[in-house]
């Protein structure tokens, strides 16, 4: 997924750098979007991991 979102992020800048501003300003969107739902799957998956006691601190 963050993958997903580095892509659309480079879409955006070369649409922007390029001058179509509604295709960037659509892939920017898409991109954060993705990236707050990667941010969200990988907590989850920390919290997931301190209850089952696979990290130590």
């Amino acid at each position: 997924m963050l993958k997903w979102a580095l892509i659309f992020f480079v879409v955006s800048l070369i649409a922007g750098a390029l001058g179509f501003s509604g295709v960037a300003t659509a892939a920017g969107s898409i991109a954060k979007i993705l990236f707050v739902v990667f941010l969200i799957v990988c907590l989850v998956f920390l919290i997931l991991a301190f209850v089952a006691g696979e990290i130590l601190l």
